[in-house]
C-alpha cells in the first residue's frame, strides 16, 4: 500500500492552537539530519554482516541528498537516477519504532536485522560511487523518541542503524504527534547530541516546519531545546510548503525571516546564521495544493547559493516524474502532478552539490567507473598528472591535465569529468596545456 506524501505540518501557535489540528498526512514536518564529514571511505555492514567499502563522497552531496522511498510509492531505480542526473546521495525513508519497542524498523514493521531490500539499494548506490543517509521518523507511526524513554536509549537505537549500514548521514524526520511531544523531542535532540559525541566528525542538521514567519511555535521550541542542551548542529533547515506558500518568492521570504530567528535565538550575525541554515522543498503539487515547478526550484537554488546556505534538498525522488495520463490527477506519492521530464527536480540538488547534471540520459548504467583516456592533441600536458575518474581529489587547488587543458579543483571531488564541470562546477579550466 502506497503511503501519502511527506511534507511537513507547519506550526503557527502554542500546543492548544486550533491551527495545529491538521489533517493526517505523510509529511516531512521536522527533520534532524546527521551527515558524516569523514574524508575517506567508511565500512558499511550489510544485513548479511559482510563489510563493504562505501564511497568517500563529500559533505556537499549529503547536504543535497533528496528523499527516496525504496519500499513505497513505486520506487525508481536509484542507479538510473544517478546516471541521468549525476546525483550521488539519497535520503532513504523511513525508520520507526518496531511496535511499541525501542527497536528500529523500516516503516515500523521490517526490523533492520532482517530487512533485505535496503542493503541491496544501498550497495547499488555505493557501487556507483554514491552513498546514502537514512531518515528516521515521518508522519504517523511510532517514533523511537516516543518509545525509548531517554535520550541515551534513543541514541542507542539510532546507533544500531548507523552501525548496521555504515552511515555517514542520518536524518531525523520528527512530525506529529511526536513534534508536539516535549519529552519525545527532548529525547530526539538528546540522541543527536550523543550521536555527535560518539561519532566524531559527524555533520548534524536540524530541519523544522516552515511558515510565512520562518517557522512556527513548535519550530522555535525545537531550537530552544537544542540550545538548552548545549547542542550546536551545523545547520537548521525549514520546509517552506504546506503553509499557504505561493511560489518561490514566499519561500525565500520565509528563509530570510528564519535567518532572523536563528540570529535572535543563538546570537549569530546574518552571515553565520545563513551558514547554519538550509531548505527542504517539495516538488510539484503539495498536500495543500500548492504548486512548485522547476522555475521555483531554480529561484530558491539561486537564493541558496547566493546566501551560502548549508543545505538544499526536497521530497521526493519518487515524485520526480510526470504522472501518466492526466498530468495532474491530484496528490500522488509516485509523480509530481506537474509537467516535467523525469528527474528534472533532482538535477537542482546536483547543481547545489556543485556538479553539472548530464545533458542526456545514459542508455545503460555502467557497472564500473570509466577508465580515463589519454589526453587528445591540443598541447603537451606533462606539467600535471592526468585526471582519473577513480582518484579522490580531496584538497582544493589540485592541478590535473585532461583533454588538452589544465584544471584545478575548487573542492572535494570524485569521478567528475572536468570537461563537464561548467562555470559553476568543481573544476576550473586553466587553459590549454
Amino acid at each position: 500500500m502506497e503511503r501519502a506524501l511527506p511534507p511537513h505540518t507547519p506550526a503557527s501557535g502554542p500546543p492548544d492552537s486550533p491551527a495545529l489540528r491538521r489533517r493526517p498526512r505523510r509529511a516531512v514536518a521536522v527533520a534532524l539530519s546527521v551527515f558524516g564529514l569523514l574524508a575517506g571511505g567508511i565500512t558499511a555492514v550489510t544485513a548479511t554482516g559482510t563489510a563493504n567499502a562505501a564511497a568517500g563522497i563529500g559533505s556537499n552531496w549529503y547536504a543535497s541528498a533528496p528523499y527516496l522511498m525504496p519500499e513505497d510509492n513505486s520506487p525508481p531505480n536509484a542507479a538510473a537516477v544517478m546516471d541521468a542526473t549525476g546525483q550521488k546521495a539519497f535520503q532513504l525513508a523511513f525508520i520507526l519504532a518496531q511496535g511499541s519497542s525501542c527497536s528500529p524498523a523500516w516503516g515500523g514493521t521490517s526490523s533492520i536485522d532482517s530487512d533485505t531490500t535496503m542493503p541491496s539499494v544501498i550497495q547499488t548506490i555505493r557501487n556507483k560511487g554514491g552513498d546514502v543517509s537514512v531518515s528516521v521518523g515521518g508522519y504517523g507511526g511510532t517514533k523511537l523518541g516516543q518509545t525509548c524513554g531517554t535520550p541515551e536509549a534513543t541514541a542507542a537505537a539510532y546507533q544500531k542503524v548507523v552501525t548496521k549500514y555504515g552511515l555517514k548521514a542520518i536524518d531525523f524526520d520528527l512530525e506529529e504527534p511526536e513534534y508536539e511531544n516535549t519529552a519525545a523531542i527532548h529525547n530526539e535532540i538528546g540522541a543527536a547530541r550523543i550521536l555527535q559525541q560518539n561519532n566524531p566528525g559527524m555533520y548534524i542538521s536540524i530541519t523544522t516546519a516552515g511558515t510565512g514567519a520562518g517557522t512556527g511555535w513548535f519550530g522555535t521550541q525545537m531550537l530552544l531545546e537544542a540550545k538548552s542542551q548545549g547542542f550546536t548542529p551545523d545547520n537548521y533547515s525549514i520546509m517552506p510548503f504546506d503553509g499557504g506558500f505561493n511560489g518561490a518568492a514566499a519561500q525565500t521570504d520565509a528563509l530570510v525571516k528564519f535567518n532572523g530567528i536563528l540570529q535572535s535565538t543563538f546570537g549569530w550575525n546574518e552571515t553565520t546564521a545563513y551558514a547554519h541554515e538550509g531548505v527542504s522543498l517539495m516538488n510539484g503539487r503539495t498536500d495543500a495544493a500548492e504548486y512548485f515547478r522547476q522555475a521555483d526550484f531554480q529561484t530558491v537554488l539561486d537564493f541558496a547559493t547566493a546566501h551560502k546556505l548549508a543545505r538544499y534538498t526536497y521530497w521526493s525522488v519518487n515524485r520526480d516524474r510526470q504522472c501518466a495520463g492526466t498530468v495532474d490527477p491530484g496528490l500522488s506519492g509516485a509523480c509530481s502532478s506537474v509537467v516535467q521530464n523525469d528527474w528534472d527536480f533532482t538535477k537542482f540538488t546536483v547543481k547545489f552539490a556543485g556538479a553539472t547534471p548530464p545533458t542526456t540520459t545514459p542508455s545503460a548504467s555502467p557497472s564500473t567507473s570509466p577508465s580515463p583516456s589519454p589526453s587528445p592533441s591540443g598541447g603537451t600536458c606533462s606539467a600535471a598528472p592526468s585526471w582519473s575518474a577513480t582518484t579522490t581529489y580531496a584538497t582544493a587547488g589540485t592541478k590535473v591535465s585532461w583533454k588538452g587543458h589544465y584544471w584545478t579543483n575548487k573542492w572535494w571531488t570524485l569521478n567528475e569529468d572536468p570537461t563537464l564541470s561548467g562555470q559553476w562546477g568543481v573544476w576550473a579550466d586553466n587553459g590549454t596545456c
